[in-house]
């Protein structure tokens, strides 16, 4: 059965199969590693042009690995999960301290890179490499999940278990990098989460969940929980005469790790506290939302003329005038009141 359905695979990829995506072409174990980590959670579309953008500055894994953190997450703002970017940094990092500015050729010494999981480093080493090797990408679990007719949400530490058994049994001894591209591209443009074609699949004819009518079913959706909400007021300094904002950096693990945004507080009083002003210097703009995976982000924006108050000199911050292209990372909720106060370029 393996070797049939791996040749079903293969000759769907043959006629079908994406050959022509940038990280295709100049193929290299850098390029391959770099969409990987920039394809978790996110589509083809949106990534290509940021793909084209960070190898074009960053050509090669040691100059990735040289420059500023700030200067990484400026290339990212805007593909979101932030923590990919900071973890690729250093990781970049530590390829040059250990392994002499190369990534290493083994799945033991790949995963101890940071942002480096089983599956991507599967597909480093067959893709990159040319080395035998499973994945089980999001796009691998729905196309192995339905043909198996594994009905139980994925994430389950028995289920992903044993999706990751049929994967390895499954991977073929040759032409493993175009299967597991192959499969890939089978769940992102034919075995899709919603509407999927099944007439165009080359599996369907062993298909459990084809046979049994259970395709919009499979696989189970992660078990939802109830979002919760946090409020935050951001203070916006703002310099009439040199038409500048003052952004402060987050710390370098959570939300926003490493990215430049506003100085928030948790009450307006807390913020009236640290900007005294009086109530006629204030404007306060129209409060919007910010929803994440896994929370929803209440924001309530005020503006306070800098004469007002001066920089509040424990945190990090700096002031990023409005007419100048600075090269920092943005978290999108910056991005999002920039817009809204249409100074954004």
């Amino acid at each position: 059965m393996n070797e049939q359905f791996s040749s079903h695979v293969l000759s769907w990829f043959d006629k079908f199969g994406r050959k022509t995506l940038p990280w295709q072409l100049n193929k290299t174990p850098y390029r391959v590693w770099l969409s990987e980590i920039m394809l978790q959670q996110t589509q083809v579309n949106t990534v290509i042009p940021y793909f084209k953008r960070f190898v074009e500055r960053f050509p090669s894994l040691p100059d990735l690995a040289e420059a500023e953190q700030d200067t990484v997450l400026s290339l990212w703002t805007g593909l979101g999960y932030y923590a990919r970017a900071r973890n690729l940094h250093k990781a970049a990092q530590l390829a040059v301290e250990r392994y002499d500015g190369q990534l290493p050729d083994s799945q033991a010494e790949l995963e101890t890179l940071p942002g480096i999981g089983r599956s991507t480093a599967g597909a480093i080493l067959s893709l990159g490499f040319g080395k035998p090797a499973a994945i089980l990408d999001g796009n691998v679990k729905r196309v192995l999940a339905r043909y198996f007719g594994e009905s139980e949400w994925p994430g389950k530490t028995a289920v992903q278990r044993s999706l990751w058994q049929h994967s390895e049994a499954l991977t073929p001894a040759h032409r493993h990098d175009d299967y597991n591209q192959a499969m890939m591209d089978l769940g992102a443009l034919v075995c899709t989460r919603s509407k999927p074609d099944c007439q165009a699949c080359p599996l369907r004819s062993d298909c459990l969940a084809y046979q049994e009518d259970t395709v919009a079913t499979i696989p189970a959706p992660k078990p939802k929980k109830e979002n919760p909400t946090r409020t935050v007021y951001l203070l916006i300094q703002r310099d009439i005469q040199t038409l500048s904002i003052l952004l402060e950096q987050r710390p370098a693990t959570g939300i926003w790790g490493g990215l430049w945004s506003f100085p928030e507080y948790e009450s307006k009083s807390a913020l009236l506290n640290s900007a005294p002003a009086h109530p006629e210097q204030l404007i306060e703009l129209s409060p919007f939302k910010h929803v994440f995976s896994h929370f929803t982000l209440h924001c309530y924006p005020i503006v306070v003329d800098s004469h007002a108050t001066d920089a509040i000199n424990e945190r990090k911050q700096r002031w990023v005038p409005l007419h100048e292209d600075i090269e920092l990372g943005y978290s999108a909720v910056t991005v999002k009141l920039f817009k809204k106060l249409k100074v954004l370029k």
